[in-house]
């Protein structure tokens, strides 16, 4: 596993490849100790050297166009198509549906938990929710844009703060 960091305007990055696709993007160094995977003491470790993995540096590039609101385009789950950032993350079944269905959500559009539930075929919102939780790559996977019913903003895995400023700035 590679890890690197981005200078986010919400805060620092990970980012997280196999040396081919970004499998993780999460906000915030303090939420993974990279070297034992638990909620950690902050600090990122000194991996082999990232200037050879080109999808860092692809994601680099989508994440300064996106926060500048240039970019809008979502990831693709699995092969690379018309240019956009691949991703493979790791997940069962069920939340790579959730995750699929997440990847077609449009840039400035939200939908409810409910309608994520009826899209994959789901009975129970409350599974969707925690499948749209386990998400291991923000941002491109846009689970920021899935909202609670009658428009209320839900929960957010980076906190309630950054998932209204991902919105705002997706309305612009």
């Amino acid at each position: 596993m590679f890890v690197a960091t981005y200078p986010s305007p919400l805060g620092t990055i990970v980012m997280e490849s196999d040396g081919e696709v970004l499998t993780a993007l999460r906000f915030g160094a303090e939420q993974v100790d990279m070297q034992s995977g638990n909620s950690g003491n902050g600090t990122i470790p000194h991996s082999m050297p990232t200037q050879a993995i080109a999808v860092f540096d692809e994601v680099r590039r989508w994440q300064d166009e996106y926060f500048s609101g240039k970019r809008t385009e979502n990831a693709v789950m699995g092969t690379k198509k018309d240019g956009r950032i691949s991703v493979r993350p790791k997940g069962t079944a069920f939340q790579q549906r959730v995750w699929h269905t997440l990847s077609t959500i449009p840039y400035g559009k939200t939908v409810s938990y409910g309608e994520i539930a009826r899209m994959v075929g789901c009975k129970s919102a409350q599974a969707v929710g925690q499948a749209v939780g386990a998400n291991p790559v923000a941002l491109l996977i846009p689970c920021h844009r899935v909202i609670a019913a009658h428009g209320k903003i839900g929960g957010y895995e980076y906190g309630i703060e950054i998932k209204k400023r991902l919105l705002e700035l997706e309305q612009r």
